[in-house]
């Protein structure tokens, strides 16, 4: 992509990205830390949020740097067959946090509506939020940047208040019941950065500024996100609740409440759909990614009136151990290689690879060290990556 078909400012990309953050997920994610105290989980919030953004810019600067999309840059490492089997890993999990947010977010409203006015309908709020997503994407990616500066502005705002009530007057630090070691909580916070990696290149690639603007998206995002993190630790401890409803009217909202949970519930959400509809786009083509947005819309909405929301905690640690090791590849191929180009239709050797460091995310998933387990297994599949390519390269000689 050349510098004259990039489009996207560093300001509004930003926004979008921060406003990413300002989520449900992100505090109902905090939240599950409480079990370590305030003082050892605020400090595995800033240990995970480092790692984990270290490596969200690394999978930025892909994008920004070569212009291609998260599906043309995986082909670089696994070809073309390859990629599409991870782009389609990669639209699996992206429906799966629509579907995850459309929850949460009904889940919430229903509890506040209920209390405001003893009125349920969890069905009805997850029609409206897929109802209210379907026009974002609709409206698309140019005409939202400019609503999203306005929306961004508020929930930040929004949640400083809410931070404020959190940790001012809770009634005292409430007991945890539940236990936690330090390295699932760190493995926690990276996790969740992780699921942004399939997502990121798709934004980058646009900026016209590509370094300061990647820099600039994964700074605003890790602020938000940090925020978030510690909201919901200081909620679960303090007010001994992770009802991000009733929290939000113990805040004095009242009736904008409301406003905060749909429109924090459909900034994350869009980002969602926005990517699975280029990915989609790219990778089987016959429509655009208008289209396929809409019919994720419609899937996620599906998916949330039919299927429970449980073990929200395992399919954080399922997103880490597929792109972790996946991602450790792509990087030390693109930055360590400068490898640009696809070279055949599959690499097998690369695939196991990532099957290697897929396994042994699995077999560290209850890794206590003080770092987690991503970085030890993407820094192995790394090594291993590099070994595989050295011992190549002399055979070829």
């Amino acid at each position: 992509m050349s510098q004259e078909q990039r489009t996207q400012s560093t300001l509004s990309l930003s926004m979008l990205w921060f406003g990413a953050s300002i989520s449900i997920a992100e505090i109902l994610t905090g939240a599950l830390l409480a079990p370590l105290g305030m003082s050892q989980g605020f400090t595995a919030i800033l240990i995970g949020h480092a790692i984990g953004l270290s490596i969200l810019a690394l999978a930025g600067f892909v994008g920004a740097l070569s212009g291609l999309s998260t599906a043309q840059a995986l082909v670089i490492s696994f070809g073309k067959n390859g990629s599409r089997f991870f782009s389609s890993l990669n639209i699996i999990q992206l429906v799966g946090w629509a579907s995850v947010m459309t929850i949460t977010g009904a889940k919430v409203l229903n509890g506040l509506t209920f209390t405001l006015a003893g009125y349920q309908n969890e069905a009805l709020w997850c029609l409206g939020i897929g109802a209210l997503n379907l026009v974002w994407v609709l409206l698309g990616l140019k005409h939202i940047f400019k609503v999203n500066i306005i929306v961004v502005s508020s929930l930040f705002l929004t949640s400083l208040v809410l931070g404020h009530t959190v940790f001012s007057d809770t009634g005292g630090v409430q007991a945890i019941s539940d236990t936690l070691n330090f390295g699932a909580a760190v493995e926690l916070n990276v996790a969740m950065a992780l699921s942004w990696l399939p997502l990121i290149s798709d934004y980058t690639r646009n900026l016209k500024r590509p370094v300061s603007g990647t820099v600039s998206c994964v700074l605003c995002y890790g602020l938000g996100s940090t925020l978030m993190f510690t909201i919901g630790l200081g909620a679960a401890i303090y007010a001994g609740t992770t009802d991000l409803g009733q929290i939000l009217l113990a805040a004095g909202f009242g009736v904008f409440a409301l406003v905060v949970i749909i429109f924090s519930t459909l900034t994350t959400t869009f980002m969602d759909t926005y990517s699975v509809g280029v990915n989609a786009s790219i990778m089987y083509g016959r429509m655009g990614a208008k289209a396929y947005g809409a019919l994720t819309c419609l899937a996620a909405t599906s998916i949330a009136l039919l299927v429970p929301m449980s073990q929200y905690e395992n399919f954080l640690y399922l997103i880490g151990s597929v792109f972790a090791p996946l991602f450790a590849i792509l990087l030390t191929e693109f930055f360590l290689y400068g490898r640009r180009d696809a070279e055949s239709l599959f690499r097998r050797g690369n695939f196991l690879i990532w099957l290697a460091g897929f396994v042994a995310y699995r077999l560290l998933i209850d890794y206590s060290g003080i770092i987690g387990n991503t970085l030890p297994v993407m820094l192995g599949t790394a090594v291993l990556c590099w070994s595989v390519n050295k011992v190549s390269a002399r055979a070829k000689a």
